[in-house]
């Protein structure tokens, strides 16, 4: 994914560059008298200041919003929604580290158990970091819907090529090892 939007953002500035040097040299390239030259100066500035500065400003900053906000924003967004909806039980580790297993929550605070002698901190909402416990819940129902599709499959008649691939290249590794 990085690379698909390195390789947009690295092809649209260059496509930018070149627009721009067009622009800019597209007036200077032609030998023309010194009337038709200012009869087109005083008939271009509007279209040609748009076009060479401020159309790749609103391009840049739409690339930007993109690439960089828009992500950030999605980001801090999940984070607020996964702090929100810690419950009792779930294992959560906070940004300086410490883990422990959520006893009580608050309206900004909630209580964790760590260690083996069972020490109770209140911490802040927002210094949770991540819910250990709810990252098993998403991989378990992954595979339960990958195991679904299998089965979906298997109902189907249509077996996949790759594990046959794969098993039977491990029994001829066992046949070439064992002669």
């Amino acid at each position: 994914m990085k690379k698909k939007l390195t390789g947009l953002l690295t092809a649209t500035s260059a496509l930018l560059y070149s627009m721009s040097a067009f622009a800019m040299t597209a007036f200077a390239d032609g030998e023309e008298s010194a009337a038709t030259t200012a009869a087109n100066s005083a008939a271009a500035p509007t279209g040609s200041v748009f076009w060479t500065l401020i159309f790749p400003l609103i391009i840049m900053f739409v690339l930007l919003y993109f690439v960089a906000i828009r992500p950030q924003k999605k980001r801090e967004q999940e984070l607020k929604d996964m702090q929100n909806s810690l419950q009792v039980g779930d294992e959560i580790v906070t940004g300086g580290g410490i883990v422990g297993i959520v006893v009580s929550t608050g309206e900004d605070t909630v209580v964790i158990e760590t260690g083996g002698a069972r020490h109770k901190l209140r911490i802040k909402t927002w210094a949770i970091t991540e819910n250990v416990t709810a990252q098993e819940r998403v991989k378990a129902a992954k595979a339960a819907s990958a195991k679904k599709t299998d089965a979906g499959l298997a109902a189907a008649a249509i077996v996949e090529d790759e594990p046959e691939k794969k098993s039977n290249n491990k029994k001829k590794k066992k046949k070439s090892d064992e002669e």
